[in-house]
């Protein structure tokens, strides 16, 4: 039935272009939505990618957050497309943008919920489908969607740089624990990259913050995805953390 990815948060921004990504590459690609705006977006790429590729899709109702939705997820995978999972890309993310005295705890724990434990959650679901079929010669690939705010310090994202901070974390971790399983495990941390968020502020201010990478550009979104394709293709890489940030991050 072909290799089989699973990608959460796939729908917009830098998700939907891993998900064409993928598609490209010839997986058959499963993609959660949460809200009926995110299934349309959703339904779109899925048609686009079998259209395209001639690959299979699946879009399945599930907030990550919820262990219980990502159960469901990956058993609808499963059950869709049979029990060896060879790619997992967790890309779910929110952002609160606020000071550490005015931001509400439920708003915090929502984002831990979207950002970390989905991760988690997701990774403790796939692993024993991974297990059971990958070696040296077959590989699987575990990406992890970090940012630069794990890597630095980010003024009025002290929650969103904790949960990517903890997706390097547990990149390493994995990486390690099951390099010998044949199953990789890699992250990518992206800097400022035009999506929709971006192309929303002011045109003074994106020239302003443009201003701030040394290459003087903002990143596009293929960025993102060509990283994650060289980590597919990269037999020799894993715990590492790739970050396609114009400079203005160097590790």
């Amino acid at each position: 039935m072909g290799k089989t990815a699973i990608i959460t948060g796939g729908s917009r921004g830098i998700g939907a272009a891993l998900t064409k990504k993928l598609g490209e590459n010839g997986y058959n690609v499963v993609i959660n939505y949460r809200s009926e705006s995110s299934k349309a977006l959703s339904d779109n790429i899925a048609k686009e990618l079998e259209e395209t590729y001639g690959v299979e899709t699946l879009v399945v109702r599930a907030d990550v957050s919820k262990y219980e939705d990502c159960e469901n997820l990956v058993k609808a995978a499963v059950e869709r497309f049979g029990d060896n999972i060879d790619v997992l890309v967790n890309n779910a993310g929110i952002t609160n943008n606020s000071n550490w005295i005015d931001i509400k705890r439920e708003d915090y724990e929502r984002l831990i919920a979207t950002n970390l434990m989905s991760f988690l959650h997701m990774t403790h679901l796939v692993l024993p489908h991974m297990v059971n079929h990958c070696s040296d010669k077959q590989q699987c690939n575990i990406i992890n969607i970090a940012s630069i705010g794990g890597l630095i310090g980010v003024i009025n994202q002290a929650d969103y740089c904790a949960s990517k901070a903890g997706v390097i974390g547990l990149t390493r971790g994995l990486a390690l624990e099951y390099a010998k399983k044949g199953i990789r495990v890699n992250a990518i941390a992206p800097g400022m990259i035009m999506t929709d968020m971006l192309r929303g502020v002011n045109q003074d201010e994106l020239k302003a913050l443009a201003g701030t990478i040394p290459q003087g550009f903002i990143g596009d979104v293929s960025d993102i995805s060509g990283a994650m394709d060289y980590l597919l293709k990269a037999p020799y890489m894993t715990g590492q953390v790739i970050s396609p940030n114009g400079g203005i991050v160097l590790q």
